[in-house]
Protein backbone atom coordinates (compact mmCIF):
# COMPACT_ATOMS: atom_id res chain seq x y z
CA UNK A 1 0.00 0.00 0.00
CA UNK A 2 2.81 2.36 0.97
CA UNK A 3 4.48 1.94 -2.47
CA UNK A 4 0.87 2.32 -3.98
CA UNK A 5 1.26 5.71 -2.63
CA UNK A 6 4.43 6.69 -3.26
CA UNK A 7 4.14 5.80 -6.84
CA UNK A 8 1.02 7.54 -7.28
CA UNK A 9 2.72 10.69 -6.39
CA UNK A 10 5.65 10.15 -8.19
CA UNK A 11 3.59 10.10 -11.40
CA UNK A 12 0.77 12.29 -10.88
CA UNK A 13 1.57 14.39 -7.79
CA UNK A 14 -0.34 14.55 -4.12
CA UNK A 15 -3.64 15.19 -5.64
CA UNK A 16 -4.02 11.71 -6.86
CA UNK A 17 -3.49 9.83 -3.95
CA UNK A 18 -6.95 8.81 -1.98
CA UNK A 19 -7.76 6.30 -0.20
CA UNK A 20 -10.09 4.88 -3.29
CA UNK A 21 -6.83 5.62 -5.86
CA UNK A 22 -4.48 3.59 -3.61
CA UNK A 23 -6.94 0.62 -2.67
CA UNK A 24 -7.25 0.29 -6.43
CA UNK A 25 -3.39 0.31 -7.05
CA UNK A 26 -2.48 -1.48 -4.36
CA UNK A 27 -5.37 -3.98 -4.88
CA UNK A 28 -6.67 -3.50 -1.36
CA UNK A 29 -9.95 -3.28 0.32
CA UNK A 30 -10.40 0.30 1.65
CA UNK A 31 -11.17 -1.02 4.84
CA UNK A 32 -8.01 -2.62 5.35
CA UNK A 33 -6.61 0.52 4.61
CA UNK A 34 -8.65 2.34 7.21
CA UNK A 35 -7.54 -0.18 9.86
CA UNK A 36 -3.88 0.96 9.69
CA UNK A 37 -4.29 4.52 8.59
CA UNK A 38 -7.09 6.47 9.72
CA UNK A 39 -6.77 9.44 7.31
CA UNK A 40 -5.17 10.13 4.14
CA UNK A 41 -2.42 12.57 5.98
CA UNK A 42 -1.78 9.22 7.95
CA UNK A 43 -1.47 7.18 5.27
CA UNK A 44 1.14 9.67 3.84
CA UNK A 45 3.31 10.01 6.97
CA UNK A 46 3.44 6.44 6.68
CA UNK A 47 5.02 5.78 2.57
CA UNK A 48 6.98 9.15 3.93
CA UNK A 49 8.71 7.02 6.52
CA UNK A 50 9.11 4.08 4.57
CA UNK A 51 11.14 5.74 2.40
CA UNK A 52 12.63 8.38 4.20
CA UNK A 53 12.16 7.53 7.89
CA UNK A 54 14.97 7.22 10.51
CA UNK A 55 17.98 6.06 10.16
CA UNK A 56 21.03 5.01 12.29
CA UNK A 57 24.83 5.70 12.33
CA UNK A 58 27.16 3.64 14.00
CA UNK A 59 29.63 5.51 16.25
CA UNK A 60 32.78 6.41 13.66
CA UNK A 61 34.55 8.06 16.56
CA UNK A 62 34.14 11.48 14.72
CA UNK A 63 31.54 13.84 14.41
CA UNK A 64 32.45 14.55 10.79
CA UNK A 65 32.24 11.14 9.22
CA UNK A 66 28.95 10.65 11.37
CA UNK A 67 26.92 13.64 9.94
CA UNK A 68 28.75 12.67 6.33
CA UNK A 69 27.06 9.74 6.13
CA UNK A 70 23.92 11.05 7.25
CA UNK A 71 24.02 13.91 5.04
CA UNK A 72 24.86 11.43 1.84
CA UNK A 73 22.08 8.57 3.22
CA UNK A 74 19.77 11.71 2.65
CA UNK A 75 20.62 13.41 -0.43
CA UNK A 76 20.44 9.62 -2.15
CA UNK A 77 16.73 9.44 -0.19
CA UNK A 78 15.99 12.91 -1.86
CA UNK A 79 17.01 12.10 -5.12
CA UNK A 80 14.80 9.13 -5.95
CA UNK A 81 12.03 10.11 -8.13
CA UNK A 82 8.56 11.38 -6.38
CA UNK A 83 10.55 12.54 -3.34
CA UNK A 84 10.12 15.74 -3.62
CA UNK A 85 6.35 15.72 -4.26
CA UNK A 86 6.58 13.39 -1.23
CA UNK A 87 8.45 15.39 0.88
CA UNK A 88 5.69 18.50 0.04
CA UNK A 89 3.19 16.57 0.69
CA UNK A 90 4.54 15.53 4.12
CA UNK A 91 5.46 19.32 5.11
CA UNK A 92 1.57 20.35 3.08
CA UNK A 93 0.10 17.71 5.97
CA UNK A 94 1.79 19.17 8.90
CA UNK A 95 -0.60 22.49 8.40
CA UNK A 96 -3.28 20.30 8.63
CA UNK A 97 -5.04 20.51 11.77
CA UNK A 98 -5.95 17.75 14.45
CA UNK A 99 -4.07 14.73 15.65
CA UNK A 100 -2.21 14.63 12.60
CA UNK A 101 0.20 17.54 13.93
CA UNK A 102 1.68 15.51 16.81
CA UNK A 103 1.76 12.55 14.38
CA UNK A 104 3.80 15.32 12.38
CA UNK A 105 5.74 16.06 15.03
CA UNK A 106 6.15 12.75 15.62
CA UNK A 107 7.59 11.57 11.83
CA UNK A 108 9.87 14.92 11.84
CA UNK A 109 11.38 13.70 15.51
CA UNK A 110 12.01 9.94 14.52
CA UNK A 111 13.86 11.15 10.89
CA UNK A 112 15.89 14.10 12.81
CA UNK A 113 16.73 11.72 15.31
CA UNK A 114 20.07 10.45 14.54
CA UNK A 115 21.33 13.70 13.80
CA UNK A 116 20.55 14.62 17.62
CA UNK A 117 21.95 11.93 18.55
CA UNK A 118 25.58 12.03 16.57
CA UNK A 119 25.55 15.23 17.94
CA UNK A 120 25.51 14.46 21.77
CA UNK A 121 27.61 11.58 21.15
CA UNK A 122 30.09 14.56 19.65
CA UNK A 123 29.84 16.65 22.61
CA UNK A 124 30.13 13.38 25.04
CA UNK A 125 33.19 12.59 22.75
CA UNK A 126 34.32 15.54 22.55
CA UNK A 127 34.58 17.04 18.97
CA UNK A 128 31.48 19.00 19.33
CA UNK A 129 31.77 21.81 21.40
CA UNK A 130 29.32 21.30 24.88
CA UNK A 131 26.82 23.56 24.97
CA UNK A 132 25.67 23.12 20.74
CA UNK A 133 21.95 23.79 20.29
CA UNK A 134 21.79 20.46 19.46
CA UNK A 135 17.47 20.97 18.27
CA UNK A 136 18.71 24.07 16.29
CA UNK A 137 21.76 22.00 14.47
CA UNK A 138 19.26 19.10 13.68
CA UNK A 139 17.18 21.63 12.14
CA UNK A 140 19.52 23.18 10.16
CA UNK A 141 21.28 19.86 8.75
CA UNK A 142 17.82 18.60 7.60
CA UNK A 143 16.35 21.70 6.38
CA UNK A 144 19.36 22.38 4.40
CA UNK A 145 18.64 19.68 2.10
CA UNK A 146 14.85 19.78 2.46
CA UNK A 147 14.71 23.59 1.15
CA UNK A 148 17.03 22.25 -1.74
CA UNK A 149 14.58 20.07 -2.74
CA UNK A 150 11.36 21.94 -2.14
CA UNK A 151 12.16 25.38 -2.43
CA UNK A 152 14.63 25.60 -4.69
CA UNK A 153 13.53 22.23 -6.91
CA UNK A 154 16.86 21.10 -7.49
CA UNK A 155 18.32 17.40 -6.63
CA UNK A 156 20.50 17.93 -3.52
CA UNK A 157 24.26 16.83 -4.59
CA UNK A 158 27.28 15.70 -3.15
CA UNK A 159 28.43 19.79 -3.60
CA UNK A 160 25.68 20.74 -1.06
CA UNK A 161 26.46 17.58 1.31
CA UNK A 162 30.14 19.11 1.62
CA UNK A 163 29.15 22.54 1.72
CA UNK A 164 26.94 22.21 4.54
CA UNK A 165 29.31 19.68 5.92
CA UNK A 166 31.88 22.33 6.18
CA UNK A 167 29.62 24.80 7.73
CA UNK A 168 28.07 22.63 10.17
CA UNK A 169 31.55 21.42 11.66
CA UNK A 170 32.68 24.70 11.66
CA UNK A 171 30.08 26.41 13.72
CA UNK A 172 29.81 23.33 16.03
CA UNK A 173 32.69 21.58 15.58
CA UNK A 174 35.76 21.85 18.51
CA UNK A 175 38.36 22.60 16.06
CA UNK A 176 36.23 24.48 14.29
Amino acid sequence: MLDAVVELIAEQGMGAVTMDAVAARAEVSKPAMYRRWPTKQDLILAAAESRIGPLSVPDRGDFRAELREILMIRMEAYRVPGADRLLAGVIGSAAETGSVRSAYADYIARATGETRRILERGIARGDVRPGTDVEAVATLVAGSLLFRVIGEQQLPDEHLVEAVLQLVTRAVGVDG
